[in-house]
């Protein structure tokens, strides 16, 4: 097992030939602090939780999807466009490469929502949905079509605050994230990422009611979470998934 990278602000490496484009908008990021054994189980296999002083995190994470693009091609602009929302572990691989494993991927577009769950093995879900922002408070809603279970819901409510000039090392932990861990083809691999230094601020949660992190397989929440930030968002590039994730073989 490797000595877990470091987290870094900035994209260690360039997705040089990206297999996806993209960008994420108003983005709400909303976190309650978990036991590693509560999550372990459900992190793909050769994965571990990532932790941060001991404890792992569960993330609800709301924002835009914008104009998807295939390779270098131009974004599309109505079905590459879509509210989204997320519910993520923390993850970290015998490599020590760091990541964020899906829990469950709400979306507002049926055609994506099979693409992505064909073509990568994720867990993509249709859903009614939608993003609104008023003044400095932007709303986020959710209410799963298909596959189920159907009826999960988030209804959630953040007030932008004043931008973040130097990040907290739990924001980091929370938001530095240059992969994803998945099954693909049969096992465990890393798809890595690439975009500008997050924009972020911190927020203040004015309502969040929902369900999809029960529905995921998670502990529902209890409490205030312990961390909420925002961000206006940032173009985003996706590689192609690289090597099994699981333990490296002599």
């Amino acid at each position: 097992m490797h000595k877990p990278v470091s987290l870094t602000p900035d994209a260690p490496h360039a997705v040089r030939f990206p297999l996806l484009t993209q960008q994420w908008l108003d983005l709400a990021f909303v976190h309650w602090a978990v036991e590693p054994g509560a999550v372990a189980r459900l992190l793909p296999a050769g994965t571990v939780p990532d932790t941060h002083d001991g404890v792992t995190y569960v993330g609800l994470v709301a924002f835009r999807m914008h104009r998807v693009g295939w390779l270098r091609l131009p974004g599309v602009p109505y079905l590459g466009t879509f509210p989204e929302t997320n519910v993520r572990l923390y993850s970290v691989d015998a490599y020590g490469r760091r990541g964020v494993v899906f829990r469950s991927m709400d979306a507002a577009r049926l055609i994506p929502v099979v693409m992505g769950r064909l073509g990568f093995g994720l867990p993509y879900l249709w859903s009614r949905m939608t993003v609104r922002r008023t003044g400095d408070t932007v709303s986020y809603t959710s209410s799963r079509r298909w596959p189920g279970p159907r009826g999960a819901y988030s209804r959630l409510t953040v007030r932008q605050g004043e931008p973040i000039e130097e990040a907290t090392e739990l924001e980091h932990f929370l938001t530095a994230r240059w992969g994803l861990h998945n099954m693909f083809f049969g096992s465990t691999g890393y798809l890595p990422n690439d975009h500008p230094r997050w924009p972020l601020h911190r927020a203040e949660l004015i309502d969040c009611e929902e369900n999809l992190i029960a529905a995921a397989g998670l502990p529902a929440p209890t409490g205030a979470p312990v961390s909420v930030l925002y961000s206006p968002g940032v173009p985003v590039r996706l590689g192609r998934p690289v090597r099994p994730a699981g333990i490296p073989t002599p």
